[in-house]
């Protein structure tokens, strides 16, 4: 009986475990950006602040300038800039603007529930 019940501990820390590991998973983003315009500095910049308070150390972010790369506007199917792809963890989002309202960015990549 004793056996069964350290058991169960056990199974109990482990679930623990990869619950804890859920909110530590790691956000692959792409920013397609056009030059350096004021809204697409303004994208970096206002998008670098979120990822480093509340994604800090858990984020891979490309910029993509669409000037040096158009094809990928056609691949990624971009129709307005600055956009933000998230990639990883699913589900996949866009968020399209200079990610100045940052209610709006958290719950488009899903750091905040409604």
């Amino acid at each position: 009986m004793k056996k069964k019940i350290e058991e169960s501990v056990g199974t109990t820390a482990a679930f623990d475990q990869v619950m804890s590991g859920l909110h530590e998973e790691k956000y692959i983003l792409r920013l397609f950006i056009t030059g350096t315009t004021n809204k697409s500095v303004l994208a970096l910049t206002n998008l670098k602040k979120i990822c480093e308070e509340y994604l800090n150390g858990r984020y891979e972010l490309e910029v993509i300038d669409l000037y040096q790369n158009p094809g990928l506007a056609i691949e990624e199917q971009i129709i307005a800039a600055p956009t933000l792809i998230k990639k990883l963890p699913l589900p996949f989002r866009r968020i399209i603007g200079d990610m100045s309202d940052i209610e709006k960015v958290l719950l488009g990549l899903e750091i905040k529930k409604q």
